[in-house]
């Protein structure tokens, strides 16, 4: 099965290659194949510019000592929240008595938020980062779809979306800080056309590693995932517009048991078999949590 990956060559220049998704990048593009280009509003077609770049003509075999980056360009990487019966329940858990996640299960609007802009997002074999003022904190597994600058579904990837359950358990507006810092939010190997896939048929798999023993591991089929790919890109773009189209993350179903919770130096696979395996060591960022200063006026 063809992808479409983004390389960092060792001369430093960045280039498009195809591959076959089970063996990696194996031929160059031309340089004037643009990501972007790929997934303006131009092509007559969903997937027009992605198909005419793996179909067209190759520049030679990828360099050995090449870089897979993540595959995006100019496209912002925006999440939904709450598309699984069991982010329902783990959500609930990090909130406690409060129904805001049931309301939002069950609206017809989903939860949409920008989790990365291009320029934050890791690729394979890069960092995924937890806070270090953060106590709980999960990697989740998600499918990326890949929507050009009209809204069309033109192509599949792996994404890990990294939250921090305990900062937003302890309020819901605290969102941001959980779910957008350093090392957030990882894509790749590749782009894989829809067309390619059946997206009823798709898994996704999670592995988390320490010291090379497997900590935790589950699947699920993406079939249980509550709302439809087209009616999440529907409202991604009901008031939005991405020129250069957009990567959007379904949510996730697999969530490790409560106890759980990542450390630096583990390594998390994320595997959608079709559409590629992801993976990423993970590392402590940012500083401790400030000292509170008392907000009293001194006598």
């Amino acid at each position: 099965m063809s992808a479409l990956y983004r390389l960092a060559l060792p001369d430093g220049t960045q280039r498009l290659a195809r591959g076959d998704v089970a063996t990696g990048p194996a031929e160059l593009l031309p340089a004037t194949v643009d990501l972007d280009d790929l997934l303006s509003a131009t092509w007559p077609s969903p997937g027009a510019g992605l198909t005419s770049a793996l179909e067209g003509a190759g520049d030679g075999p990828v360099p050995e000592g090449s870089q897979v980056l993540a595959p995006v360009a100019g496209q912002e990487v925006w999440a939904s929240g709450v598309t699984f019966e069991r982010s329902r329940q783990a959500r609930n858990e990090e909130a406690g008595p409060v129904d805001i996640y049931d309301k939002v299960y069950d609206a017809v609007r989903p939860e949409l938020f920008c989790k990365a802009t291009p320029g934050r997002v890791r690729g394979p074999r890069a960092p995924v980062g937890i806070r270090r003022d953060s106590g709980w904190d999960v990697p989740e597994p998600e499918l990326g779809l890949v929507a050009d600058a009209a809204g069309r579904l033109v192509a599949l990837t792996v994404g890990n979306d990294m939250s921090s359950r305990s900062i937003e358990g302890e309020n819901p507006l605290y969102l941001p800080q959980a779910k957008i810092f350093t090392g957030s939010c990882a894509l790749g190997p590749a782009l894989v056309p829809v067309t390619d896939v059946s997206f009823d048929s798709l898994v996704i798999e999670l592995t988390i590693r320490r010291g090379g023993e497997v900590l935790f591991t589950d699947s699920v089929p993406l079939s249980a995932m509550k709302r439809t790919p087209d009616e999440l890109l529907e409202w991604l773009f009901q008031a939005m517009e991405f020129p250069v189209g957009v990567v959007l993350l379904t949510g996730t179903s697999i969530v490790p048991p409560q106890e759980f919770t990542l450390q630096d130096g583990d390594i998390v696979d994320i595997a959608v078999p079709g559409v590629g395996t992801l993976t990423n060591p993970v590392e402590e960022i940012g500083r401790p949590a400030p000292r509170r200063v008392s907000s009293e006026v001194p006598a």
